[in-house]
């Protein structure tokens, strides 16, 4: 899309996704001078044009993100206020979490979750594209169900080879075994410190989410897929209560 908003004549892209974020790069490109619309049935149509100028735009609120910062507090047992989010975005995550126990209330742009002290299990997460759950939520999530109460099914939709983090969760005591699309994650006591490796971004959130309720000290390397995708994540955890630090 990107490519062909300044490419000669029109490009049309059939099947495209339709998560918010793609709405909103059109909407920027618009602002900026492209010639981008979304037709019946979902085919996005782009008009070249000569070139694109300067523009100032406010991005949507990060709904992984936001999701994430939801599952480090629901894993700690505690409470978290979400501000300036985007909750209609979020949709298939929150039945999700009251499924576990915790408590959502929201209200405009704010998010407000309190966590039980024990997590109950998700009895089947389905990846699906947007507005299904979304495939990047499954890793944070999945560390939750690592200490819930009871056994949670995973079905992975969209991409091949996403649980890879859940070697890394074993090390930290969690109880997952996989086979193709499905994981199947056993709830334990607690999960213990370890020193474990991102295999990916969200892998690598996922293990940050796990090691919040560990016992002892986790150490998490190749932090750079983190950094790609959270920004400020050490400090704003940090202003939570969590006991982090970030070592170069």
């Amino acid at each position: 899309m990107l490519a062909s908003c300044t490419a000669k004549g029109e490009t049309i892209i059939h099947n495209p996704a339709r998560e918010p974020e793609i709405d909103d790069l059109i909407g920027f490109l618009n602002r900026a001078g492209a010639n981008i619309s979304i037709r019946e049935g979902g085919s996005i149509y782009i008009s070249g044009v000569r070139a694109l100028g300067s523009v100032e735009y406010s991005v949507i609120p990060d709904r992984i993100a936001a999701a994430t910062y939801l599952c480090c507090a629901a894993i700690t047992g505690g409470s978290i206020l979400l501000e300036d989010a985007a909750p209609e975005h979020m949709a298939a995550v929150f039945p999700i979490f009251e499924e576990m126990g915790c408590t959502l209330n929201i209200t405009g742009s704010s998010i407000y979750l309190s966590a039980p002290l024990h997590l109950r299990p998700t009895r089947l997460v389905r990846t699906m594209p947007y507005p299904g759950f979304p495939t990047d939520m499954q890793a944070p999530l999945m560390s939750l169900c690592c200490v819930a109460q009871g056994t949670s099914v995973f079905v992975e939709n969209i991409f091949e080879s996403r649980y890879k983090h859940a070697c890394e969760l074993a090390r930290m005591g969690a109880r997952i075994s996989v086979e193709g699309r499905v994981a199947v994650v056993e709830g334990v006591p607690s999960l213990h410190g370890a020193s474990v490796v991102c295999t990916d971004l969200r892998g690598g959130a996922a293990l940050a989410v796990a090691a919040l309720c560990a016992t002892a000290t986790s150490e998490i390397t190749e932090i750079s897929h983190i950094e790609r995708g959270y920004q400020n994540f050490d400090k704003n955890l940090s202003s939570l209560g969590a006991i982090i630090t970030m070592e170069e």
